[in-house]
């Protein structure tokens, strides 16, 4: 039959690919994911009209093979060491077409993938990474390589990771699909330039690909009983001695820059004692003993740039020029704290979140409050709100001296206990403290009685 004028998918995985529950629920996930237009300008709140009326055309398209996504829309995003890292920005429609195609060829490449690798994967993340580091080196794997592979997403080959993907995927259409998402290009100031390697990074099927592209990866190291955590180009691995970790970093450059064509940055690659190790924004730390009962001496602790970027979080959201609400300021930082206390939660960092950061983010809402209750008189009333009484105002008084200057002096008047029951800032030492307690319990449990993960009456 010949090609464009087909009305019937060749094959079965095709079928549910074009299904209406199937495409239903990628569109559900990119709306969700929310994101930026891209060179069309359609934006995700606009994604459920487009989608119902375009929906029997895109299906059409991708059975007679016709289907081109447009080009990506490059942007550029800084990167905490000063540099930038280029996006690509497929379309919101072309979003959900590759949403469609990751949930059909997710299951099927699921049992290739190594047991080591931890990202964009089903029932997976950076915390089951960062426990599994930490078991080798209690184990005595004592030494790691820390790899650090140069852009990997912009160089992966297509022509290995097209070979990689005909080994479990026989579907010749769906191929034809991520074929051409590969070579859709991408965008700038105006002019299409071509993409004669890598992966659409910033688009939502370029994860399963890095995976599937560093699967020979993995197998290599599992087929040699090496260990190794590998979260998509973010890898560690593990040896015993000084010497057997510097064979391994020669071997494993050999292996990445000669089979699969990539470039090691040889600089930040590092063959060293695990020791002050970062990942994932971890750093592994070490102790002759712990404070917490039968746990094993390797820790961890949040990266310097960790600390820095909640930070940052927290002065973005509390900008006095923002013009918003103090309610709304308040939800913002108990959405951000949350998040970034639960992935963090693994750590040791109590003492410097009582110390250091819950002082400091209540003053900036002591400022913010200073700030946008602006007049004497306002504040005032605001204060006697929160159960401030006269002769306080009389005691502290108010003056224009600088916001942040003022914020010490609102501590007077907004303590710290108003912040959070009145306010509603959320107790982060709290969840800090239930969240540690909960995921170390949970790991003294698996590895004492793993075989209660395996009946799956814990959850891994």
């Amino acid at each position: 039959m010949r090609e464009g004028n087909r009305e019937l998918p060749n094959t079965e995985l095709c079928v549910t690919l074009i299904s209406t529950r199937n495409f239903s629920e990628a569109g559900h996930k990119v709306w969700t994911n929310k994101g930026a237009p891209g060179i069309d300008g359609v934006k995700v709140a606009e994604l459920q009209k487009i989608l119902n009326e375009k929906f029997p055309e895109i299906k059409s398209r991708i059975i007679a093979r016709t289907y081109r996504p447009l080009p990506a829309r490059r942007v550029e995003i800084p990167k905490p060491n000063g540099k930038k890292r280029k996006l690509g920005i497929p379309s919101v429609i072309d979003r959900v077409v590759q949403q469609a195609v990751v949930q059909v060829i997710t299951p099927m490449f699921e049992e290739t993938f190594s047991d080591s690798s931890f990202g964009y994967r089903p029932n997976r993340s950076a915390e089951d990474a960062v426990r599994k580091a930490q078991e080798y080196m209690d184990d005595g794997y004592e030494y790691v390589v820390d790899l650090d592979l140069s852009q990997f997403f912009d160089t992966v080959n297509h022509d290995i990771l097209l070979n990689e993907i005909d080994k479990t995927l026989k579907d010749k259409d769906i191929r034809r699909l991520i074929f051409s998402f590969l070579k859709a290009g991408v965008m700038i100031n105006g002019l299409k330039e071509e993409t004669e390697e890598g992966t659409p990074q910033g688009g939502v099927i370029s994860p399963i690909l890095a995976n599937i592209y560093l699967t020979p990866f993995d197998n290599f190291l599992d087929n040699r009983g090496i260990k190794f955590i590998r979260y998509a180009d973010d890898i560690q691995v593990f040896s015993k001695s000084k010497t057997a970790s510097r064979r391994l970093k020669k071997t494993i450059i050999e292996f990445l820059e000669k089979k699969l064509k990539l470039k090691v940055n040889e600089e930040k690659t590092e063959a060293r004692k695990a020791w002050g190790s970062k990942i994932l924004g971890f750093v592994f730390m070490s102790a002759t003993k712990w404070h917490l009962e039968d746990v094993d001496k390797w820790y961890t602790v949040p990266r310097k740039e960790a600390w820095d970027k909640v930070k940052e979080n927290v002065r973005r959201i509390t900008k006095r020029n923002r013009g918003v609400s103090l309610e709304q300021v308040i939800s913002e930082l108990n959405s951000s704290l949350r998040g970034w206390i639960n992935y963090y939660a693994r750590s040791f960092m109590l003492k410097k979140l009582k110390d250091k950061l819950m002082p400091w983010v209540r003053r900036k809402i002591r400022q913010y409050a200073y700030k946008i209750w602006k007049t004497a008189k306002n504040r005032k009333h605001k204060l006697r709100q929160l159960g401030n009484e006269e002769w306080r105002f009389k005691r502290e008084g108010f003056s224009n001296r600088g916001y942040w200057k003022m914020s010490m002096v609102m501590g007077a008047f907004i303590t710290n206990s108003m912040i959070h029951a009145d306010l509603g800032l959320i107790d982060c030492i709290e969840i800090y403290k239930d969240s540690h307690d909960q995921k170390l319990f949970h790991d003294k449990i698996i590895k004492k009685y793993p075989r209660l993960m395996c009946k799956g009456i814990i959850q891994s």
